[in-house]
């Protein structure tokens, strides 16, 4: 069994364009500047503007991660995951239940260059709701996102995506050979919206993080790169 490091890297912030248009997401980067080189690219804006927001977002020099969250046949998934790799994309989610197969087949269209990151359970997600779900009983949302870490790993995935409460058992079982993303992170005091699970940027980075989202507590802030650069302050301090 792989032990986790005794020393974090901080973790790497993703600031999420959770918006509807390129001109939306075009001045939310313009307005964070320097201060954000990594960006979510998600379902709603991927669906309005397609494949341009990510070249955008790459001949501005920022990262992307292309959160789509695939599932589907292993053949379809692989296609989609070429296509990802083919627009330099650095991650790119798909969900942990599609099964071994399909999770083989994302990491071998991402190839070298393009991350595989399983989803495990939303952190919107109650056990209620895992349970309803699923059609049964489950001993914990811990207890899922370890067994469907288990199936990342054994596909060769880059890592999963799990809440920040979820952290230390999957590192306690594989190290660093997953590197863990972490979205529902919220600054103290801040709503938590439709999140179940949430963390502080300090709680994650202290429990070994890989990757924080950072969503409307930097975006739907008064003033987003004050909260941005509260943010980094509590992954520099830990």
């Amino acid at each position: 069994m792989n032990q986790p490091s005794t020393v974090h890297r901080p973790p790497s912030p993703i600031v999420a364009l959770d918006v509807p248009t390129l001109s939306a997401a075009r001045s939310l980067v313009d307005r964070l500047g320097a201060s954000a080189d990594f960006y979510k690219v998600g379902l709603q804006l991927y669906t309005a503007e397609g494949p341009r927001v990510v070249e955008w977002l790459r001949g501005a020099g920022k990262r992307v991660f292309l959160d789509l969250k695939l599932h589907d046949i292993p053949n379809t998934v692989r296609g989609a995951a070429q296509s990802a790799a083919s627009l330099d994309v650095q991650l790119l989610t798909v969900h942990g239940i599609g099964g071994a197969a399909m999770l083989r087949a994302a990491v071998e269209g991402g190839g070298a260059t393009t991350g595989i990151l399983a989803v495990t359970v939303l952190t919107s997600m109650s056990q209620h709701d895992l349970e309803s779900s699923r059609g049964h009983a489950v001993a914990s949302v811990g207890d899922e996102v370890v067994r469907l870490a288990g199936l990342a790993a054994a596909a060769g995935a880059h890592g999963i995506v799990c809440a920040g409460s979820e952290v230390t058992a999957v590192r306690a079982a594989h190290g660093d050979a997953l590197r863990t993303l972490v979205p529902g992170i919220r600054l103290g005091g801040t709503p938590t919206h439709d999140q179940a699970r949430v963390m502080t940027p300090r709680e994650a980075a202290e429990v070994g993080a890989g990757y924080v989202v950072i969503g409307r507590t930097v975006t739907a802030a008064d003033d987003p790169p004050a909260a941005m650069r509260s943010v980094l302050a509590e992954l520099g301090a830990a």
